[in-house]
C-alpha cells in the first residue's frame, strides 16, 4: 500500500473477524492479532493498519512502563515479582519483551515466557516476547502497535522489557509513561561503568539484589544514585527521580515500587502524561515515515542494482557516503 493512503477505518476493520474477540480480551485473538501486525507482507499491514485504526478508541488507559537493567540484574526475575504483586492488587499486566534477534534466523533467542513461568501461567498476564530485528536500537518496530492492541484487550499495565543498556534505552523511553532502569549494587568507581546517557532517562532507579551481604551496600549504591541524580536534569517535568532498593530473591521492596509509580502519576497528573503521549505520537509518525521510505528504497529495482557498487566504491574509498547516497536517492526519484 502506498504510503499516502490512509487505510479505511470502517468496511475492512469492521469484518476483521479478530476484532470482537479481541476486545473481549480473547488471548488467541490478540496473539494472532500481534503476529499480523508484525508481518512483512503488504496485504497483512493494510489489514493490521485497520484493525488498529478501529482499535484506538479502546487503548490510552493503561500505565505504560519501559524496564531496563545491566546484565545480571535480575531482570527477569524482579519483572516476574513485580508483576504478581500487581495480579495481587487487582490489576493486570502485559509484559512486552524485546528480544535480541538471531543474525541468521531473524527469530528471538530468549523465552521470556520460561525466564517468567509462574507469571506466564496467570490468566491477568501476557508475555510476548518479540524479536527486536534490525530496527535501530534494538527496538522491535511494532512493539507501539502491540501496546495498542494489548490495552484494547483489557490490560491495564503495560511493561515494555528491553534488550539491555545501549541504544534501545532512549526508543523504549518515548513510547511510556515512566522508565525505571534496574541496577546492582554497587560503589565507588563501580559507578562509573553505569552509562550517563541510561541514568538520564530514569525516572525511577531500583537497585535490586538488596538481600543478605549485599543489603548494605545497596543502601549504599542507593544514596550515590541519588546523589548523581541531583546533579541531572530530570527527564520528566514535574517530578524528581527516586531511588530505592528491592530484593527480587526475597520480594522486598518490590510490591513498593508500585507506590513510586502512583507517586509519579500524581505528580505528572493527566494532562502531563497525554502530553508526553501526544509527544510520542507525533515521533512515532515521523519514525514510520522514515522507516517506511528507507524500506521503500532499499526494494526499488533501480536502487538495487546500483547498491553492490556503490558499496564497493565506498569501502574502496572511491567514492563518498554521501555521494553514494545522492545516487540511490536520484535513481529512486528516477532522475
Amino acid at each position: 500500500m502506498s504510503a499516502s493512503v490512509q487505510p479505511s477505518p470502517g468496511p475492512v476493520a469492521a469484518q476483521d473477524p479478530l476484532l470482537a474477540p479481541l476486545l473481549a480480551g480473547n488471548r488467541r485473538a490478540l496473539a494472532q492479532a500481534i503476529t499480523l501486525i508484525e508481518s512483512t507482507r503488504p496485504d497483512h499491514r493494510e489489514r493490521a493498519d485497520a484493525l488498529l485504526q478501529a482499535v484506538l478508541p479502546h487503548t490510552g488507559r493503561s500505565v505504560r512502563l519501559g524496564i531496563t537493567g545491566v546484565p545480571g540484574v535480575g531482570k527477569s526475575t524482579f519483572i516476574e515479582r513485580f508483576g504478581l504483586s500487581l495480579l495481587e492488587r487487582g490489576r493486570s499486566l502485559a509484559v512486552l519483551a524485546i528480544d535480541p534477534s538471531s543474525k541468521r534466523g531473524g527469530g528471538s533467542i530468549l523465552g521470556d515466557k520460561t525466564r517468567m513461568e509462574e507469571l506466564s501461567r496467570r490468566t491477568e498476564a501476557f508475555i510476548r516476547p518479540s524479536p527486536a530485528g534490525a530496527t535501530l536500537g534494538g527496538v522491535a518496530r511494532r512493539t507501539r502497535e502491540t501496546m495498542l492492541l494489548v490495552e484494547a484487550a483489557g490490560f491495564d499495565t503495560v511493561l515494555v522489557e528491553t534488550v539491555g543498556v545501549g541504544q534501545s534505552e532512549t526508543a523504549v523511553s518515548d513510547m511510556v509513561d515512566m522508565f525505571i532502569v534496574l541496577l546492582l549494587p554497587a560503589g565507588g568507581d563501580d559507578l562509573q561503568g553505569i552509562k550517563r546517557g541510561v541514568i538520564e532517562l530514569a525516572d525511577l532507579i531500583v537497585v535490586n539484589k538488596a538481600d543478605g551481604d549485599l543489603l548494605a551496600t545497596a543502601k549504599r549504591s542507593a544514596a550515590d544514585y541519588q546523589h548523581a541524580l541531583r546533579m541531572l536534569r530530570s527527564p520528566t517535568a514535574g517530578w524528581t527521580p527516586e531511588v530505592t532498593t528491592a530484593s527480587a530473591l526475597t520480594g522486598g521492596g518490590v510490591a513498593e515500587v508500585w507506590d513510586v509509580i502512583a507517586r509519579f502519576r500524581e505528580a505528572v497528573g493527566e494532562k502531563g502524561i497525554a502530553h508526553r503521549r501526544a509527544e510520542q505520537a507525533r515521533a512515532w509518525m515521523w519514525n514510520e515515515v522514515g522507516e517506511t521510505l528507507l524500506a521503500d528504497l532499499k526494494r526499488h529495482p533501480g536502487v538495487r542494482q546500483l547498491v553492490p557498487g556503490l558499496e564497493r566504491d565506498v569501502e574502496a574509498g572511491k567514492s563518498t557516503p554521501a555521494a553514494a547516497a545522492r545516487r540511490m536517492l536520484q535513481a529512486f526519484h528516477g532522475r
